[in-house]
């Protein structure tokens, strides 16, 4: 149960002055009626100008109920993926957990869906990008929805591919990671960059070291290998698997097909522009050596020291007091003065 207090809505030197002047006219009545100085004012009269003095004072006085409230904060892990789905992800030269060769982009889909284990009560938020970013799932405690959203990822289409960028996500990374840390302050960021590090554009990639201050810990996570393999050609963001069948995609220099390797260089860069680390995946290493030491435990609520206090006016009942005898007085007059006609 609250408490009441006394809290002027024009503050004390305002409010208590006004407060004063009114408990003075209340009691002058009391006394000029008790001395027959009010003329020929009834006891009844002399009360409601009295009560209505009261009431006024009282309002002015803005009586409030004090309630308490113990902050609680909400303490937990954000993690924000983002995948490279440029045609060089459709190179079928990655392991992952064992020695079977897969593509790139399948090496990708099973370390996410490895993140949503290692991360558990987090939530996420996931972003594609090739030729520009994309965010495709806004930030959410829904684990299975980035699953799903990373076995639908396909590499990009060859006839829409203008080359390697790997600062291709820096500017939808800033937007969501801003946005994360501006709604959630007391949480712990953690971003994962999943790519084989290739920049084949001629334009010079900016660095992700703008992304520093939204983040608690950051990984590029590296797939493919130094070896490399071919490009295929990507068809509607379908690569054919068929040896038989398959197109690569021509070196214009050499005029044989493209080779990409994934260069572990731009990966370590990268990481040390966002003060993280650097993982290549492989078949003896898999995302779990990349679990952040800096994460948060999951959803912990704590109740902090200080305590608030809130304060309701609660003048309602007074105004309708007040109102009432006001109308009384008002009708009391009129009725005198249809007497005096």
């Amino acid at each position: 149960m609250g408490s009441w207090t006394l809290s002027p809505t024009f503050g004390w030197p305002v409010g208590g002055p006004l407060a004063a002047v009114m408990l003075l006219f209340a009691v002058v009545g009391v006394i000029r009626h008790a001395r027959g100085a009010a003329g020929d004012e009834t006891v009844g009269s002399c009360v409601r100008r009295t009560l209505s003095c009261l009431l006024a004072a009282a309002i002015v006085l803005t009586p409030s109920m004090v309630s308490s409230t113990t902050s609680r904060a909400v303490n937990a892990t954000d993690v924000v993926v983002a995948v490279d789905v440029t045609g060089s992800m459709a190179v079928d030269d990655a392991t992952y957990g064992s020695d079977a060769k897969i593509t790139r982009l399948e090496a990708a889909r099973k370390a996410v869906d490895d993140l949503t284990s290692m991360y558990a009560d987090s939530s996420f938020a996931a972003l594609r990008f090739g030729a520009s970013g994309t965010l495709d799932v806004p930030l959410t405690p829904d684990a299975p929805a980035i699953r799903s959203w990373a076995n639908t990822l396909v590499p990009e289409a060859t006839s829409v591919s203008a080359g390697s960028t790997l600062d291709a996500p820096l500017d939808q990374l800033v937007t969501t990671l801003k946005q994360i840390r501006e709604d959630h302050p007391d949480d712990a960021v953690v971003l994962y960059v999943i790519t084989d590090g290739e920049q084949t554009s001629s334009k010079a990639r900016r660095t992700f070291s703008t992304l520093r201050s939204y983040l608690d810990d950051a990984y590029a996570i590296g797939v493919g290998s130094t070896e490399g393999g071919n490009i295929p050609k990507i068809s509607d963001g379908v690569s054919d698997s068929s040896a038989d069948t398959q197109e690569w995609v021509t070196d214009p220099d050499t005029g044989q097909p493209g080779v990409s390797k994934m260069d572990e260089g731009n990966l370590k860069d990268i990481a040390d522009e966002m003060g993280g680390s650097y993982l290549a995946l492989s078949s003896g290493a898999t995302m779990d050596r990349a679990l952040s030491s800096k994460v948060s435990d999951a959803w912990k609520m704590t109740d902090t020291a200080k305590r608030r206090t809130r304060l309701t006016p609660v003048v309602w009942p007074l105004a309708i007091a007040l109102t009432a005898l006001l109308a009384w007085e008002a009708g009391a007059q009129f009725a005198l003065s249809r007497r005096l006609l």
